[in-house]
């Protein structure tokens, strides 16, 4: 297993070892005690979820809040996504600082997501399924977001507007400006 840690600190590209032979392959897509002694952060996940999504889907970007502030361990099984993680730690030198990462079926790349990140991803290829792992449970309270097309952070998602397709529920989320007010009040 090979780990990159982004220029988010504690935000990591996973690349697990690929063992393949003519009958396909075989990789850990998971190693608590390898995970945690290369990326220094507590490996205990409690909940997996996954998706299916088709091409333009974009997904974000989500986060929770407070108590229930989650990372995850993210990939995809099927297909090709952009993966983004926003930096929303305000005492970070990377705060409202974002990177992107194609994880695709083929490469079997992960990126690990740590608390105090909001996350999306677009769907680039026809279709494709997307995997996460996070280390704390789901709150509908505690849910959090800010715009997929928000100017401050001009994210580049990879499909054309005419293309996107979002939730009713992404489409109303705050700005950056407007989140980071909101937390601040």
């Amino acid at each position: 297993m090979k780990v990159q840690e982004t220029k988010l600190k504690g935000c990591f590209i996973i690349e697990p070892t690929v063992f393949k032979d003519s009958r396909g392959y075989f990789f850990e897509s998971f190693n608590q005690p390898k995970f945690e002694e290369l990326t220094g952060q507590s490996g205990h996940f409690v909940q997996d979820n996954q998706s299916a999504s088709t091409y333009g889907v974009i997904r974000g970007l989500h986060f929770q809040k407070g108590e229930y502030a989650q990372a995850k361990l993210v990939r995809a099984i099927e297909g090709r996504v952009l993966d983004v993680a926003v930096d929303l730690r305000e005492e970070s030198e990377t705060y409202g600082q974002w990177v992107s990462v194609e994880l695709t079926a083929e490469n079997n790349l992960q990126l690990y997501v740590p608390r105090g990140f909001a996350h999306g991803f677009s769907v680039l290829s026809e279709t494709a399924v997307f995997a996460y792992k996070c280390d704390n449970s789901y709150n509908k309270a505690s849910e959090g977001g800010i715009q997929y097309n928000d100017p401050t952070l001009s994210i580049d998602w990879g499909i054309p507007e005419e293309n996107r397709s979002l939730s009713d529920k992404d489409l109303i989320l705050p700005t950056f400006e407007e989140m980071a007010f909101a937390t601040n009040q």
